[in-house]
């Protein structure tokens, strides 16, 4: 059932979002120099290694020269880098991870490989024994403000109580938060 779900959305999104997935490539073009798409390395169900997709928001070889995380005024993000994180544009080419099957529409947000080592065992084990979803319950109540404990606990929560009827509330939850915060 998630499958289907997850498998209509992502096409309904890229059909309907197909003019601003246009449009925010061609600003990132024209902002600076590079490609319009990221490709990170990430975990996702029960530890299986898969390339995310992203608008690039960062100078080419940001990674070289900073943490896997963003700081308040981190000068490795582009002009329209900046905006596209604030609105969340640049998590829309996560849809094709969701068709391909990499991820699922809500889920805990995929780790990088290297935050492996801030979680318990047990708890690594848990977080991806469902698929890593574009938005999830970290992001949908607390955003980017949420602490890294924050986030594991929601991400454990999650897993324990996820249904469709969960599903959806995040998704609600998410839309809300973009257009309440500007996506902060």
């Amino acid at each position: 059932m998630k499958r289907l779900f997850d498998l209509l959305v992502s096409l309904a999104a890229i059909i309907c979002a197909l003019p601003i997935l246009l449009i925010t490539a061609v600003a990132i073009k024209l902002d600076s120099k590079g490609g319009v798409l990221f490709k990170q390395a990430r975990i996702g169900l029960n530890g299986k290694h898969f390339s995310i997709y992203k608008f690039r928001s960062m100078v080419i070889g940001a990674a070289r020269s900073g943490p896997y995380f963003t700081e308040a005024n981190d000068r490795r993000i582009t002009r329209v880098g900046a905006f596209i994180r604030r609105t969340s544009l640049d998590e829309l080419p996560q849809i094709l991870n969701v068709l391909q099957g990499d991820m699922s529409i809500v889920g805990p947000r995929p780790n990088v490989p290297e935050q492996e080592k801030e979680y318990a065992n047990n708890q690594w084990v848990k977080r991806n024994s469902v698929k890593p979803g574009i938005t999830g319950l970290a992001q949908a109540t607390l955003r980017s403000q949420a602490t890294p404990e924050q986030r594991t606990a929601l991400d454990l929560e999650y897993v324990d109580k996820n249904s469709m009827g969960m599903d959806l509330r995040i998704i609600l939850m998410t839309v809300k938060q973009i257009l309440s915060k500007g996506g902060n």
